[in-house]
């Protein structure tokens, strides 16, 4: 209040000089008040040029955005041109990849613009039609208000020979009108201050483009070279120099060691950041089997995933119907035979990779007393990944609980049943060792080892005696003919010393 009144009393001691508004702001902050107005035009500008480049609708999802855009309607036709051409055809094959390519740039573009419009286009907005037309406002009404206390001095020093009372009546109104003066012009002074400490925020947005734009670059560059998910099989195949799609091999690999005697194995969720981890890994070609091995059901859910978006099912579109009618067959060797017939239709790609899957299938059900994981069972939660119909005009998307997906069941329960004579030629999994884990000793009275142990079949509880009593507890590793499991790969002792 003091502060306030000396500040009223240097303003009226100085009655003979009329000041400007920029006279009464701190010399720092004339310079803000100057690029103000430039800096609303500029932004109105951009933000309309910026808005015209923008390819999809805006206010709208990634997904919803994609499905407008130019780059997914050429994927869509070329994903309608290639089902013309046989399975050898190269034009069949590069207009694959093409499509592949263009939905992928398709995804980006979108991803890309949705966060152009949250990052640069709506501050920018903000920017030009709210806080900087603020600032102007204020600024008019600084002026204005200046003025005021201006005329009020004038009319003060002009009425200084009259009546006291007109005087006295003079001066106060010099004292309001420096009172409206001092509020507006610590709230124009806050806004250009906020302002300048922001080095104006248009600078920013441009950088936040550059920056989204060098992250998009930098995501195509990562998809081009690593993206497994959604690729087509003989792309990802050729690409790779493969013969099992990597995703399929990594993952049978993984629940060779871990996932046989899993109860609900594909039938049970996981948890989904950790099968969107994983596949994330896939996608990178760096899966860390330690890692993820002790998750069964992540790497199940991330090997569903691999078969659900792949944009032809591994058993064809071209199939789908006779595939069908073979199953709904009543003699089973005619089934059989005519399911033989199909197999040889596929592209060798396909028969590859569904005859490594399906005889893996085939050795996951012989454990079904403990997993539960019946030929039937398998059939119900994989089939409608290996097998449903074309969808018009884009990649299929299928409804689990269709007729179609449920009558499925009847062709993949058979073919894992006789998988053996549906599939003579012998599949050879080979699962490479984990790095072994070296022995790891305590101080006394307690010694905890891990020591490899792959010839212990049984469990065996053994104590020793000597001047000090201890007891030992083996739980040894469970091995069939054709795989370990995981879970009991290594030896354990523990012996504790009492």
């Amino acid at each position: 209040m003091l502060r306030q009144s000396l500040s009223i009393l240097k303003q009226l001691s100085s009655v003979t000089k009329s000041q400007d508004a920029t006279e009464l702001l701190h010399e720092d902050l004339v310079m803000v008040e100057q690029r103000v107005e430039p800096a609303k035009k500029a932004a109105q500008v951009l933000h309309k040029k910026l808005q015209a480049c923008m390819q999809s609708q805006s206010g709208l999802e990634a997904e919803k955005r994609m499905k407008k855009l130019p780059l997914m309607l050429l994927s869509i036709s070329m994903a309608e041109s290639f089902k013309d051409f046989d399975a050898e055809s190269s034009i069949r094959r590069v207009l694959e990849m093409c499509c592949f390519m263009e939905k992928m740039l398709a995804n980006m573009l979108a991803d890309f613009e949705v966060k152009v419009e949250k990052e640069v286009l709506e501050p920018l907005n903000k920017l030009s039609e709210d806080d900087l037309p603020e600032i102007l406002k204020n600024k008019k009404q600084f002026a204005k208000l200046t003025t005021d206390w201006n005329n009020a001095r004038i009319s003060r020093s002009q009425g200084s020979t009259g009546p006291q009372a007109k005087q006295d009546g003079l001066r106060e109104e010099v004292e309001e009108a420096w009172r409206k003066l001092e509020s507006i012009k610590d709230q124009y002074s806050a806004d250009l201050l906020i302002t300048d400490c922001f080095k104006h925020p248009l600078p920013r947005m441009f950088k936040n483009i550059s920056e989204l734009k060098e992250d998009n670059s930098q995501k195509g560059e990562l998809s081009v070279v690593c993206k497994v998910y959604g690729e087509p099989l003989l792309s990802h195949l050729s690409r790779t120099n493969r013969d099992i799609a990597a995703p399929i091999q990594e993952c049978i690999h993984m629940l060779l060691r871990t996932g046989m005697r899993e109860e609900g194995l594909f039938r049970l969720a996981a948890a989904a950041s950790v099968v969107k981890r994983l596949k994330t890994c896939l996608d990178q070609g760096t899966v860390d089997h330690s890692e993820f091995s002790m998750d069964p059901h992540a790497v199940a859910g991330a090997l569903k995933c691999y078969l659900r978006e792949l944009p032809e099912p591994l058993m064809t579109f071209e199939l789908y119907t006779d595939w069908f009618k073979a199953a709904g067959e009543k003699d089973l060797t005619e089934k059989l035979e005519q399911f033989r017939v199909l197999l040889k239709k596929l592209p060798p790609e396909n028969y590859n990779n569904l005859r490594y899957l399906v005889q893996f299938l085939s050795l996951l059900s012989e454990e079904q007393a403990i997993n539960k994981m019946t030929p039937s069972n398998v059939a119900i939660v994989l089939g409608p990944n290996l097998l449903w119909p074309q969808a018009e005009g884009e990649v299929a998307l299928f409804d689990m609980a269709s007729a179609s997906s449920v009558q499925v069941v009847t062709v993949i329960e058979p073919l894992i049943q006789y998988s053996s004579s549906l599939f003579p030629e012998a599949v050879s999994f080979e699962v490479p060792d984990l790095p072994e884990v070296p022995d790891v000793t305590l101080p006394s009275p307690v010694t905890h080892s891990v020591v490899a142990e792959k010839e212990k079949l049984s469990r065996t509880v053994s104590s020793s005696s000597s001047t000090t009593s201890s007891s030992s507890f083996h739980l040894p590793l469970s091995k069939t003919s054709r795989y370990w499991s995981a879970r009991t790969d290594l030896y354990l002792e523990f012996r504790i010393t009492t």
